[in-house]
């Protein structure tokens, strides 16, 4: 099983080899990373009315991390990376986006397999689990015509609810 250098779990962002190998026990640690994560929310976030409706402040300082989290535990596909550093399966990525605390989502996958157009829908799933969590969430078209997200934590109004 896969664990970060601080001793906890580690999501896929689909830069990665393929996570999803059947008896690893990976689909109960998503679970539980993510019941954790859902937990964050309704301790620090017990003042709002919807406290699993926003990202905890601990989910504001690793992003990646928290959006990665977010789509595994959906249950969508991750892309992941062989050996030879070429994309062995088509799912989502998630990095760093081009502002301070945001992340870019794309629908990648092996050269061929399909995945430009696979991205519309793909990332329109993503689009309503990421929004769902309260993400605010805007797709684009980069290089190539492809589609991508580029998700931001909510205003700081709707983190702290209404007045």
């Amino acid at each position: 099983m896969d664990t970060s250098r601080d001793g906890g779990f580690d999501p896929a962002t689909g830069d990665g080899p393929a996570m999803t190998v059947p008896g690893t026990g990976r689909e109960g640690a998503v679970r539980a990373a993510f019941e954790g994560m859902m937990q964050i929310r309704r301790l620090t976030n017990a003042r709002h009315p919807d406290p699993e409706g926003v990202p905890a402040e601990w989910e504001l300082r690793r992003p990646v991390r928290a959006v990665a989290l977010a789509l595994e535990a959906a249950g969508i596909s991750a892309s992941a990376v062989g050996p030879t550093g070429r994309r062995t399966v088509t799912g989502y990525r998630v990095c760093e986006g081009e502002t301070p605390r945001s992340v870019r989502v794309e629908w990648v996958g092996p050269a061929g397999g399909g995945a430009a157009h696979e991205e519309e829908g793909a990332l329109a799933g993503c689009t309503t689990v990421l929004r769902r969590l309260g993400w605010t969430v805007l797709m684009y078209r980069g290089p190539r015509r492809r589609r991508f997200l580029e998700v931001e934590p909510p205003s700081a109004e709707r983190r702290s609810g209404p007045a």
